[in-house]
């Protein structure tokens, strides 16, 4: 499997699938690249509809100019905690925050977010994330309303009176949450339409069906986050716990 940056054949080759219609990871098959890599390469450059494999190349060797500007080698620059590969560590950023784009999150939101979680204290602040995704600090505060709207983080101030922006560890119970409750307006709002439409008239029928659908899925969602948060909040029973079994009774 080839390794590296990818070429300007290849991405033109990502454009040619995209206008046949074809799934990244059979792109990816094609190029012999993990499907992350394709996928990444897409939504970093436009979207599936937008990507332009000239666009793409140009923006990529402005970007690596950017870091190399940014974040310079050898002995001057910060030392990785715990051993770590920077440059994996960028890379794994960014495909952290290609799958958060995937899965509907607006762009700055996603690396906002990815930032955070790759830290080990789960915490920064607005001049450190600024600095981190070389942005303007407007644009981590247009992120941070919006992740924070969805229950992703949360905010606190420090001892120096600074706000920090915080990932929990039960961050994506409290989003659960947040999208249930969310989902529950709108039933209220669908069974709202029924009793205008009427009810068992073809728009009527419609809106309860949606109603019908929503509600038993957030049921079920918010019931399955409930237990995986009290399973997984419990530590694990240790093999002296399962072989020791239960106290004497003294009594």
């Amino acid at each position: 499997m080839p390794g590296g940056r990818l070429t300007q054949p290849e991405r033109q080759q990502i454009a040619l699938g995209l206008a046949d219609g074809l799934a990244y990871a059979e792109i990816a098959r094609r190029l012999e690249r993990p499907t992350s890599t394709i996928t990444r390469e897409v939504m970093r450059n436009g979207g599936p509809t937008a990507y332009r494999a000239d666009l793409a190349h140009r923006a990529t060797e402005r970007r690596a100019h950017r870091r190399r500007q940014a974040a310079p080698r050898g002995p001057g620059a910060l030392p990785q905690e715990h051993g770590r590969d920077a440059e994996a560590v960028r890379e794994y950023e960014e495909t952290f925050a290609t799958v958060l784009m995937a899965s509907g999150m607006p762009k700055m939101m996603a690396r906002v977010m990815a930032c955070l979680y790759i830290t080990d204290n789960g915490t920064l602040t607005a001049s450190e994330l600024a600095q981190r995704l070389q942005v303007s600090p407007a644009s981590v505060s247009k992120a941070i309303a919006f992740l924070e709207e969805q229950g992703l983080v949360r905010r606190e101030r420090d001892e120096r009176r600074r706000e920090r922006y915080i990932v929990d560890d039960d961050v994506w119970y409290q989003s659960m949450m947040a999208s249930a409750r969310s989902t529950a307006q709108l039933v209220d709002t669908a069974r709202q339409g029924v009793g205008v439409l009427g009810p068992h008239t073809p728009a009527g029928d419609r809106l309860e069906n949606i109603a019908r659908f929503l509600d038993f899925v957030s049921e079920s969602i918010v019931r399955a986050a409930e237990q995986a948060r009290d399973i997984l909040s419990s530590p694990p029973r240790t093999t002296s716990d399962a072989s020791a079994g239960p106290a004497p009774d003294r009594g």
